[in-house]
């Protein structure tokens, strides 16, 4: 994988997830928040998710509508940035997390590694 294509997958990915939490901060629910980003830069759904996986590299002309339907000069996807740190709600489970850790015994920090680890296979 070129670096300019990952550099484009990782921007459109930090675009979606910008535009996700300003959605869900707005009170609407996750679900249906893929569909509507879709819709945003004017993609299927199916070309978005191919995208965002991976599995279909986002082209010139792909980058160029995402970037003038988020307001982007053009090119602003097939720049490096730095990572932006933790978003609101990676913040917030990290600090769910963190909390129930320190709150529990042994065997209670024992079981939230289990179910963490359970939910990430």
């Amino acid at each position: 994988m070129s670096s300019i294509t990952t550099f484009r997958r990782i921007n459109a990915l930090s675009l979606f997830q910008t535009f996700a939490e300003e959605r869900i901060t707005a009170g609407d629910p996750p679900k249906g928040l893929e569909s509507a980003w879709a819709t945003k830069v004017e993609v299927s759904g199916a070309t978005w998710s191919m995208a965002k996986s991976g599995a279909r590299p986002i082209g010139d002309k792909l980058a160029r509508q995402i970037e003038q339907h988020c307001g982007k000069d053009a090119g602003w996807l097939d720049e490096e940035r730095e990572p932006a740190g933790l978003s609101a709600g990676e913040q917030q489970f990290l600090a769910l997390a963190l909390k129930t850790y320190r709150e529990t015994n042994s065997d209670g920090r024992k079981r939230l590694k289990q179910l963490l680890k359970a939910f990430n296979t």
